[in-house]
């Protein structure tokens, strides 16, 4: 069951510029910073709120490290902007299976290890009115 929105992510091509924005016009601070070599990306979670769940809401803000990366070809195809939109769930095996039964695509077969050492997977936005969907289940607090 999905319990939260857990983040939107924002690609940039100034991490730094682009956290100094947010945090000079909202107040937002970074919670945790990391480079995804995987996903070919630096990001940056800045924490809104806490949520009922015991869980938090974030902006993840993501700079490419590489031309290859899925976020910089978003980048040069669309610029600057929302790039994808997650949920939180207990169960990532669980919900994207639930999801899959009903007709749309999980881009992975098995889930991959996101921010924070989370566990992640994406659907297809074809499926999903153009919305790029990302299931995550956090990470325990000793897991990170």
């Amino acid at each position: 069951m999905l319990t939260r929105i857990d983040h939107i992510g924002i690609a940039c091509f100034d991490l730094d510029r682009t956290v100094e924005f947010y945090r000079a016009t909202y107040g937002f601070e970074v919670f945790h910073t990391e480079v995804n070599e995987e996903q070919g990306v630096r990001e940056a979670m800045l924490k809104i709120n806490e949520t009922s769940d015991g869980g938090a809401s974030y902006l993840q803000l993501l700079e490419p490290i590489r031309e290859d990366s899925t976020v910089a070809k978003w980048l040069a195809k669309n610029g600057e902007g929302v790039h994808h939109i997650a949920f939180g769930t207990a169960d990532v095996d669980g919900d994207s299976e639930a999801i899959r039964d009903k007709g749309v695509r999980v881009l992975y077969e098995q889930p991959r290890i996101g921010s924070m050492g989370s566990r992640i997977t994406f659907l297809h936005p074809k499926d999903c009115g153009g919305v790029l969907t990302e299931l995550v289940t956090s990470a325990q607090p000793t897991e990170h």
